[in-house]
């Protein structure tokens, strides 16, 4: 094997415009970017170090540079496995190790793990947390999208979700309260959402304070989230929850979520896959598994002021795969 070389930075996306729910307002994207070549050839990762899971840039690139004799070394996907955590880090490598085998065997992503692809995927187009007034405006500019995903909070959502419905009549809705309800708030709130057609309601309670939802049976599905990253977190996951939210900065890669997501699908739990606001080097590698979700949230790189060349497009709450060569072979 030819000797490798890999190298990590930091950078920060400006968003075109703030991302507001109920844990704070973002205007950039942090991220973590990997390159690994061999051989004349190079493959690229991109990991989102999410402050809620203890993540910064800083870390991520300290936990980089802990494996980087190894990777250069010739250490895989597998190997990472068990020499790093879950999380952004071992995503962006991860990722950089898949795009990099692909291109060296000359093969795509689908071929190589019996992925879908799909010239068009339905993504959800998020809704900001704000004033109902201005929720309902943002929400009338996408009243024609499929799909919605809607950020609430503890602050009056029963405002917040009708101002947006009444935009919004005819999209299928994600209500995503970002950990900030109570279980006395998932239970009063069931009437509302099921009459305004809510198809999921996302986290609605903090992770290691759901146990309200054991052997609950809600009128809405409720999918996991901050109580999903990996398949090991299946075990203790409250029956309440029958969709689980694959996100590639939780699982620690497209190697773990495909676990991840197999292990889901044999309990009969449903899938989502999510992303954190993010460039296309984060959303191409999630979009493989985008055939085999109920449900795709994966708008990330359309809140940048400026996405990578050769991403993604998005239009009308549609997502169109990035520019041949971009990732994945």
């Amino acid at each position: 094997m030819a000797q490798r070389r890999l190298t990590a930075s930091g950078e920060a996306l400006p968003l075109a415009r703030p991302f507001r729910i109920s844990r704070g307002v973002k205007t950039a994207a942090d991220v973590v970017t990997v390159s690994i070549s061999e051989g004349g050839v190079t493959g690229r990762g991109e990991g989102v170090p999410y402050p809620r899971y203890g993540e910064s840039v800083g870390s991520a690139l300290a936990q980089i540079a802990e494996v980087e004799a190894a990777i250069e070394s010739g250490a895989g996907r597998e190997e990472l496995l068990d020499a790093m955590p879950a999380g952004a880090a071992r995503n962006a490598l991860d990722c950089a190790l898949w795009d990099l085998g692909l291109r060296l065997a000359g093969r795509t992503v689908e071929s190589v793990a019996g992925l879908g692809r799909a010239d068009r995927i339905v993504t959800a187009m998020t809704v900001g947390l704000d004033q109902p007034e201005r929720m309902a405006e943002a929400a009338g500019l996408l009243a024609n999208a499929p799909l919605l995903k809607v950020k609430v909070d503890a602050n009056d959502p029963g405002a917040q979700l009708r101002a947006v419905r009444r935009a919004a009549p005819q999209p299928k809705m994600i209500v995503d309260p970002n950990e900030s309800w109570t279980m006395a708030e998932v239970e009063g709130l069931q009437d509302l959402l099921a009459e305004l057609r809510v198809d999921l309601l996302e986290q609605p309670l903090a992770a290691g304070q759901d146990e309200g939802l054991r052997g609950y049976r809600s009128q809405i599905a409720i999918a996991a989230d901050e109580s999903l990253h990996t398949a090991d977190d299946l075990a203790a996951l409250p029956d309440g929850y029958t969709v689980g939210n694959i996100k590639l900065d939780k699982t620690g890669g497209l190697t773990g979520a495909l676990q991840l997501a197999a292990a889901l699908e044999a309990r009969g739990i449903g899938l989502m896959i999510g992303c954190m606001i993010s460039s296309s080097l984060s959303i191409v590698p999630a979009m493989a598994l985008a055939p085999r979700c109920r449900f795709v949230d994966l708008d990330g790189p359309l809140w940048l002021s400026n996405d990578r060349d050769g991403g993604v497009t998005g239009e009308n709450g549609y997502i169109y795969p990035a520019r041949p060569g971009f990732w994945g072979g």
